[in-house]
């Protein structure tokens, strides 16, 4: 059987193997031209696809799969390189291929636009026939094919085609000044200004869902949203279909003047413009939906820019939003090259994209840039068969979308939270005084779920620049913040006569009472200014209520933290939810149990100890003393300390604040009265 393998949809051919294609019956696929019934229709064919499955890698076949399969070649790719997608963009575009293929001595064919499926398949096949020794075909206002016998021979055409295709554009482009030439300047204070507005504009467009952001100052952002076409280039919308189902049909262009404007000011213009964004959006879905169309997505925009700062992008996760910022870069490429090739204006006479004089209502051309109709955009944004992607994701996980940061991470709880909220889909900064043992914690929790969406930093808690320095760290990593927890603290270990020296009395206090402080009221500007639903867990103890000799310092810092949940909880609602865990003694995985403190106590409660035992032994016996003082006679580990944790700072406990969760096995006199 000849077979066509043609990529999965969605997949990414940077990274997939050969389990990334479907393997499909090519006879069986070109038997679809003889049953073809019409564009209408043309949907409907996609559900055969399956049918013609000779080995199934568990993938579902591209929508392209026809464009692929009537072609008469062995091999054919398919890209969207910015080169190629400037000419498919410019409004002379037509005329400008014939040039090309002049200049270069090439042979590719025009078509003009047609949405993916077996209509624009059918044309693909009828431009082939028209002219047999084509080198390839360049789709209005989408891509480019290209072909060969072999494979090798199909690469040598793409690369050749795409660099020739540079080479003309960018003669072009050496000709005018970009984008109409600079209208502001780029700030030199912009990577504050990102740190400082990124949690505020994240917050704005939250309103049905969160997300993970990023910041590009690269020099082609800055060069855009500097120029004085980039606000008409930017409302026009985006051209290829690749790019807009991960930028949208436009991005954000906030109208704020940096030479002029002040942060509070910056503010002020992101919610008018996400308010005006999402009105916008909202319309055009409802001027092009139907009865059968998909309901309506996020209205908010995935692509930000402002003037003299630079672009935000925004995603799922950090990985999605990385793609989105350079998809974006993709389309300020393109709109450079299809405005060169207009020579800085558009050029005269009737479009190049429309396939016929009553498809051209809704091309739109500025500076010889044409973006793609409404309704066309929307066919593609909210395509069933798009859709039908979309619904083949795996359902999000707890915590996906959510920013946690962790101090104490390194070990013990704090350990163990990071790799549970990893495994709960949560992107994570890890923080800890001890710099390997929170990378290490990183590098763990990547395993778990991946290295993009984890980071690790070293942060001494008792200073406040420390702190500010290990936030902004975090926002300009993922966008924002939504988690706090705390789990590092200090046992002062006293002399022979059960006493501690002044000084371990007031650093005890400084790291367990007014770091903690330090890291909720630092954390609250961030939380504040996004404004949506988060929370801050911290650590108490059992101790808190159960006084014991010789841990003084200990336990009346944890009776401070208690009461400083309380305390937080009211300053900081109803935005932030403050909450905390009161656990009995965890030895296991404990920096607060190195081997002599471990020693003293089982000596202390008359525990048999040798020096041949390891410190996990040592450990495990000291535990096992603890749990034989509580009601359910079980060690309290870091796992279940923080599952509690977790608990408190997801959705689940939506309702709670003010609160100390016990996680001590039942120990009687610690309870409350």
């Amino acid at each position: 059987v000849r077979v066509l393998a043609v990529k999965g949809g969605g997949g990414d051919l940077g990274t997939m193997g050969s389990g990334g294609f479907a393997i499909l019956d090519l006879g069986c696929l070109l038997q679809l031209r003889d049953v073809y019934a019409g564009e209408a229709h043309e949907d409907g064919m996609v559900a055969h696809y399956p049918r013609f499955s000779v080995a199934n890698h568990g993938v579902a076949p591209s929508i392209d799969t026809p464009l692929h399969a009537f072609l008469p070649f062995n091999h054919v790719d398919h890209l969207h390189p910015d080169w190629a997608i400037a000419l498919a963009a410019s409004a002379n575009g037509r005329a400008k291929l014939d040039e090309f293929n002049q200049r270069f001595g090439r042979k590719l064919i025009w078509v003009p636009w047609q949405r993916p499926g077996v209509e624009l398949a059918m044309m693909l096949r009828t431009a082939i026939d028209a002219q047999p020794d084509a080198e390839g075909i360049v789709l209005a206002s989408h891509g480019l094919f290209t072909w060969g016998a072999t494979s090798r021979e199909c690469y040598l055409n793409t690369s050749g085609v795409i660099d020739d295709l540079g080479t003309f554009v960018l003669e072009h482009q050496e000709k005018i000044a970009i984008f109409g030439g600079a209208r502001h300047a780029a700030r030199e204070d912009r990577h504050d200004v990102a740190a400082a507005v990124l949690p505020f504009l994240r917050g704005r467009l939250a309103t049905v869902r969160h997300s993970i952001g990023t910041f590009d100052d690269s020099p082609e952002a800055l060069d855009f949203v500097n120029a004085r076409d980039a606000q008409a280039l930017a409302d026009v919308g985006t051209s290829c279909p690749d790019h807009f189902v991960r930028t949208r049909i436009k991005p954000l262009m906030v109208d704020w003047d940096p030479a002029a404007g002040t942060l509070e000011s910056l503010r002020e213009a992101i919610s008018r413009g996400a308010e005006r964004y999402r009105d916008e959006y909202t319309a055009y879905y409802r001027a092009f939906a139907t009865p059968q169309s998909p309901h309506l997505r996020d209205p908010n925009p995935s692509v930000v820019l402002v003037p003299g700062i630079g672009m935000f992008a925004f995603g799922a996760n950090s990985r999605e939003a990385r793609y989105t910022a350079e998809f974006y870069r993709n389309a300020i490429r393109v709109m450079a090259g299809a405005s060169a090739l207009g020579g800085g204006r558009t050029a005269e006479g009737p479009l190049s994209q429309p396939k016929s004089v009553d498809k051209a209502a809704g091309f739109t051309a500025v500076n010889n840039y044409v973006a793609l109709p409404g309704r066309e955009a929307f066919n593609i944004e909210y395509w069933a068969l798009e859709e039908a992607k979309l619904q083949r994701m795996p359902p999000p996980k707890a915590l996906t979308r959510r920013v946690c940061l962790i101090v104490g991470g390194g070990s013990g709880i704090g350990r163990s939270v990071a790799l549970k909220a990893a495994a709960l889909g949560a992107h994570l900064v890890i923080a800890d005084v001890n710099e390997s043992a929170a990378a290490d914690t990183a590098r763990e929790a990547g395993r778990i779920s991946s290295g993009d969406e984890v980071a690790a930093c070293a942060v001494d808690i008792t200073s406040r620049d420390a702190i500010r320095r290990m936030i902004r760290f975090t926002v300009q990593r993922f966008g924002g913040l939504d988690i706090l927890v705390n789990t590092a603290a200090a046992f002062p270990s006293p002399d022979l006569a059960g006493r501690i020296r002044d000084e371990q009395w007031h650093s005890t206090f400084a790291l367990n009472v007014t770091a903690n402080y330090l890291l909720a009221d630092e954390a609250a500007a961030v939380l504040q200014d996004q404004g949506t639903p988060s929370s801050i867990v911290l650590t108490s103890s059992a101790n808190a209520v159960v006084p014991k000799q010789g841990s003084e310092a200990y336990d009346v810092s944890k009776s401070a933290v208690s009461h400083l949940v309380r305390e937080l909880a009211i300053r900081l609602a109803p935005v932030v939810r403050v909450n905390g865990i009161a656990p009995a003694t965890v030895v296991s995985g404990s920096t607060m149990f190195p081997r002599d403190r471990v020693q003293a106590s089982l000596t202390k409660y008359g525990i048999t100890w040798a020096d041949a035992e390891s410190t996990d032994e040592l450990r495990n016996k000291l535990a096992r003393f603890y749990a034989g003082r509580t009601l359910l006679r079980q060690p309290i580990t870091p796992e279940m300390c923080a599952e509690a944790v977790l608990w408190l700072a997801g959705a689940h406990s939506g309702r709670t604040t003010g609160h100390i969760i016990p996680v001590d096995g039942g120990l009687p006199d610690a309870f409350l009265r």
